[in-house]
């Protein structure tokens, strides 16, 4: 077998609109290509992180488009072996004309909504994956890689989970620290109502809250959230925070949304109250919602103040 190092091109975008997340877990995986040459072919467009690829150590191509021709060229142009499809505008039909243009072309997708795939490898890393989900949705050859032994988890998340015993809880004296993260975009910009909701209860109920809320530059509503968290000592705003392991794991509980975040939450052992946003988010809200973990379908503050009072009265209030 022979050790040369494959080109391999990772297709995903990011933006205001379609959030940082899918560019955030290819960063994780092509660190398992470390000896290979890697390539992202990816838009320009407004709120992207493609700075944070550019850090990462990873040449970028961007694209005008994602039209099937502009990335057909450049497979082409860039000898490409592999291709890594991190994308839902990319379905069953582009992938296997792709096959058809480039034979010898191997397709890892990414999938987390149970599509049809034309791929040589697929993966879905959530808690939630079912790989018999798959099974006429795919390839007879294709390889499944479903499920927690493949959770795309950045080091950081190892290395605190290691760090079992390092971190004190905020919950001395009765102070209750909350993890809130609606994704680096927060599309739906409900990071404010979360906050009014647990305002309301820090009132009524005089109880101490240490909030770490998180997003990122991608967040539109960004200057609004700075505002509003402006002379609040209880909330504590992260923007582009390189330490999201750390907030969760000193957290007695987290609020987020059912996506890649659910993952770190749950790697770490965080109790977790979700909201869903999205409806790719459907699969793994379902998922939880059996499980029984608190669970909002749609922001509704009333509805989130009793889930939220739930979690108070269960493992909090009352305690010396």
């Amino acid at each position: 077998m022979s050790n040369k190092a494959k080109n391999i091109l990772f297709r995903a975008d990011s933006s205001s609109e379609i959030g940082t997340g899918h560019i955030m877990r290819d960063l994780v995986l092509a660190k398992q290509f470390s000896n290979d040459n890697i390539i992202f072919a990816t838009q320009n467009l407004k709120g992207n992180i493609n700075s944070k690829i550019e850090e990462s150590g990873y040449k970028i191509e961007l694209l005008k488009s994602n039209e099937f021709r502009e990335l057909n060229d450049l497979i082409k142009k860039l000898e490409i072996e592999m291709i890594v499809i991190d994308h839902y505008g990319i379905d069953y039909d582009f992938e296997k004309k792709l096959k058809e243009e480039n034979p010898n072309l191997k397709i890892f997708v990414f999938d987390d909504t149970y599509e049809k795939h034309y791929c040589d490898i697929l993966l879905n890393h959530n808690i939630s994956a079912d790989e018999k989900k798959y099974q006429k949705l795919v390839l007879k050859n294709c390889e499944l890689r479903c499920g927690t032994q493949y959770t795309l988890l950045r080091e950081e998340f190892v290395d605190t989970k290691k760090e079992k015993y390092k971190f004190i809880k905020y919950n001395k004296k009765n102070t209750i620290s909350i993890f809130i993260a609606m994704g680096g975009a927060d599309h739906s910009n409900i990071n404010i109502k979360i906050l009014d909701v647990i305002s309301k209860i820090r009132m009524l109920k005089h109880t101490i809250f240490s909030i770490n809320i998180v997003t990122t530059y991608a967040n539109k509503n960004l200057k609004k959230l700075i505002k509003y968290c402006k002379n609040k000592f209880w909330i504590n705003l992260h923007i582009n925070s390189c330490n999201i392991a750390q907030l969760i794991k000193k957290s007695d509980f987290a609020i987020v949304t059912p996506s890649v975040t659910v993952n770190e939450v749950y790697y770490l052992n965080t109790p977790m109250i979700v909201i869903k946003t999205a409806e790719n988010q459907t699969d793994m809200y379902n998922y939880l919602k059996k499980k029984h973990h608190p669970t909002v379908g749609k922001l509704n503050k009333n509805k989130l103040l009793i889930q939220i009072e739930k979690i108070l009265k269960k493992k909090f209030y009352g305690r010396h």
